[in-house]
């Protein structure tokens, strides 16, 4: 868009034609706006030329500053998912080496607070890059962040509760199809690394929730059972009473999470699948 501005000075009445798109964006732009103009200048309009050109370029300048201000604002607050935990990894992997060979755990809460994991399993190699909320589909995004660099010989997955637990949309088959898109995401990477994969627990406060949880959990089963190295560990069926219930002397206060009881039953179960 363009405006005229005319104006006198001293004997010669010049007519400026100006592009507020040159001003703003463009020098070379302005410069030829200036060449258009008739010789005869008057001091007083060489002066006036030079403040509109050091105003306009000071304008310019800030609105790249507030540009770039309100765009760095939308970035942080546009900060995807569980992005402050994948930093958190980074910063512990660039303070301490991190050993190659390892068994790599990943997945949600239930391995988060599983801080002191590698008690639990002495002679083995544990890093858990667990954290607290993920579904599958958080695995899959930040997959060069937990898996990639670390170069495991066996990848240990707990996930899927809280994909069911996000939405009633949420179907078996949505789990087993997320999970089955992870598993090949880590295959196509490392393809003769090891897979196992912790069946959903059976939760207290998610008790609502135990039928899609079996029907996901048989899916993963049979799915894995399709491929090599590949193994399915049934968490599910000691964590529950002879009712068929969740036992609660398993669980911490929010009958969400395990104590030391209930991952003492992991303990026993997980062992005879890790791989030396």
């Amino acid at each position: 868009m363009y405006f005229s501005h005319c104006t006198a000075a001293a004997d010669t009445e010049e007519k400026i034609r100006i592009s507020t798109y040159g001003l703003m964006n463009n020098d070379h732009e302005f410069e030829n706006c200036l060449q258009q103009m008739t010789p005869d200048r008057h001091p007083l309009f060489e002066k006036t030329i030079h403040m509109m050109q050091q105003f306009f370029r000071s304008a310019r300048s800030i609105a790249i500053i507030i540009v770039w201000t309100i765009g760095a604002q939308q970035v942080r607050a546009q900060e995807p998912a569980f992005y402050k935990d994948i930093q958190a990894f980074k910063k512990q992997d660039s303070i301490s080496a991190v050993p190659k060979n390892a068994i790599l755990f990943i997945g949600s809460s239930s391995f988060t607070l599983w801080k002191d994991v590698q008690d639990y399993f002495p002679g083995y190699t544990i890093i858990n890059r667990g954290f607290g909320g993920a579904s599958l589909h958080h695995l899959s995004y930040y997959i060069r962040d937990i898996v990639y660099p670390y170069h495991p010989k066996q990848v240990v997955i707990y996930c899927g509760e809280n994909d069911l637990a996000a939405s009633n949309t949420v179907s078996p088959e949505t789990v087993t199809h997320r999970f089955i898109t992870l598993f090949y995401e880590i295959r196509d990477h490392y393809p003769r690394v090891p897979i196992a994969y912790v069946a959903m627990k059976p939760s207290p406060s998610r008790e609502k929730l135990m039928e899609k949880m079996e029907k996901g959990n048989q899916a993963i089963a049979a799915f894995l059972k399709t491929q090599p190295d590949a193994d399915y560990i049934d968490v599910y069926t000691p964590m529950l009473n002879p009712a068929g219930k969740p036992r609660a002397a398993l669980f911490v206060e929010d009958m969400l999470h395990m104590n030391k009881d209930g991952y003492a039953i992991w303990q026993e179960v997980l062992l005879p699948y890790l791989r030396k």
